[in-house]
């Protein structure tokens, strides 16, 4: 599951010609802490509830807001896990997606996300990811559980996505160990191209917490 397949349509992004005042009405209907700021389909940044009740000044344009960081998007074909990472590591309710060309695309918010994690299989059971990237020819699931299976783990869970216009596949498994060290060596040797891995649990628990306690900010 890459970025652009999760993204919420229902929720639009503010404009530079919005006022501060309108951005915090959003963020209280939409239930969200954070919201993307465009200018047409260019991405200027994303504003924070904290930072507008902090600048304390409802009646200024965005386009007069002085966006701290603007690094808070990922690419339409960032991996799902990708996504979880950014957001947990900048404590995010809702992330930018945005094109090759640094479009706006749109938006994936915390809720959606995890709806997805939890409808995934083996999602309640701890574990590690390892992403590898590969030509079609040389994919192989055979070998792929055999690796693993030498490192004493087991595979969860395991979805194939191609690369449009491209020979590659990438390669997502669950595996039911987080210490991933060996495994990955234990690829590396095969000559699979390893091009991320992630303690699947950690981030997932971590940004369940923050998920429920914005749900009880916003029941106060």
């Amino acid at each position: 599951m890459i970025a652009r397949n999760l993204i919420k349509n229902n929720i639009p992004p503010l404009k530079t010609t919005d006022t501060c005042g309108k951005a915090l009405m959003w963020m209280n209907t939409f239930h969200l802490q954070h919201l993307p700021v465009v200018n047409g389909t260019r991405y200027e940044g994303m504003v924070s509830e904290n930072q507008l009740l902090d600048n304390n000044n409802p009646g200024i344009t965005l386009k007069d807001y002085p966006f701290e960081d603007n690094s808070a998007f990922v690419l339409q074909g960032a991996h799902i896990y990708e996504v979880l990472k950014i957001m947990n590591e900048q404590h995010l309710t809702a992330i930018a997606v945005l094109d090759d060309e640094r479009a706006y695309l749109g938006l994936i918010t915390l809720e959606n996300l995890l709806e997805y994690f939890g409808q995934m299989n083996a999602a309640q059971e701890p574990g590690g990811i390892i992403i590898l990237e590969m030509p079609a020819y040389s994919y192989s699931l055979t070998q792929i559980a055999q690796i693993i299976e030498t490192n004493n783990a087991r595979v969860l869970s395991m979805y194939v996505t191609t690369h449009p216009d491209t020979e590659m596949l990438e390669v997502t498994i669950k595996v039911n160990i987080t210490d991933l060290n060996a495994i990955i060596a234990t690829f590396e040797r095969y000559n699979y191209e390893v091009t991320a891995s992630f303690q699947e649990n950690d981030y997932v628990e971590d940004i369940k917490e923050r998920l429920d306690e914005l749900m009880n900010y916003l029941n106060i």
